[in-house]
């Protein structure tokens, strides 16, 4: 019997208490007597990057991207190549809202290139400083975040208003990745409304100064501010993936006195700008 295993030994052959041991990365304890956590972030996207995917088309599986830890500033290569697709179809698909669709751009093709100048010069401007500021602001706490363009969205986007004159457009999103509390991913969301309020006052003041002394920069500056009024209030809606939705959510305070700046600045847009104009 000597010589036999006790059958119940194995009960002794495995520590029963965790044993902690400290991270390559790490070598000291917190107070609470466990070792830190490294910091590990992995980020995934759809092929397309698409945000609206589920909405406007099949969802693709996800696949592991870099993260970029450098500057702020840092846009990659298809960061800006998703920035560029939007630009391009967001300035389409207004050119044909302003033309009456497809029939009018084809009977006046002078006006269509106008007013693709005129959205490229006064709207686009309003919606690429909007996603950087979510970027911006996103990178400030530490995040992963780029832009992603949503090709079916702007597939829909551009055919809707080449049909019917109407802009109704998903463009894309800024996608943020780390660990964020919900005052921050709310301050996030919060910088986009705020760089077309930023922006819709830089208008304001120009219409304030020189609105009325010539033509061409009258319907420059009243674009201008219909543009970021529109997207500053839209965006501040507190529905499905719009800004709104994750300020509500980080603080209802905040989110009414932004709602009420933005909705403020559409009824002056249409009750007050073009008098201001002359």
């Amino acid at each position: 019997m000597s010589g036999e295993r006790d059958p119940r030994a194995h009960w002794l052959d495995d520590d029963p208490f965790d044993k902690k041991t400290s991270p390559g990365s790490h070598s000291a304890a917190r107070d609470d007597g466990n070792w830190r956590q490294p910091h590990i972030r992995v980020v995934h996207a759809t092929g397309s990057g698409a945000p609206f995917v589920r909405i406007f088309g099949v969802e693709e599986q996800s696949r592991p991207i870099p993260v970029h830890t450098g500057s702020i500033w840092h846009f990659s290569k298809i960061e800006i190549e998703h920035l560029t697709q939007a630009t391009l179809a967001f300035t389409l698909a207004l050119a044909f809202m302003f033309t009456g669709g497809i029939m009018g751009a084809l009977a006046n093709t002078t006006a269509f290139v106008v007013y693709a100048v005129l959205a490229l010069l006064t709207f686009t401007p309003g919606f690429l400083i909007h996603e950087i500021a979510h970027k911006i602001q996103a990178r400030k706490y530490g995040c992963w975040a780029e832009f992603r363009a949503s090709p079916s969205g702007l597939r829909f986007g551009v055919i809707l208003a080449a049909l019917l004159g109407i802009v109704f457009m998903a463009p894309g999103a800024v996608m943020v990745a780390g660990n964020t509390t919900k005052e921050q991913f709310g301050k996030v969301a919060l910088a986009g409304p705020v760089s077309n309020v930023a922006l819709w006052t830089i208008g304001l003041l120009c219409a304030v100064t020189v609105g009325g002394s010539d033509v061409i920069l009258d319907e420059l500056i009243y674009y201008w501010m219909i543009a970021n009024g529109i997207l500053g209030a839209l965006n501040m809606l507190p529905f499905g993936p719009l800004d709104g939705k994750k300020i509500r959510t980080w603080s209802v305070p905040i989110f009414w006195i932004w709602l009420i700046i933005c909705v403020s600045m559409v009824w002056f847009n249409f009750t007050q700008l073009s008098a201001l104009l002359g």
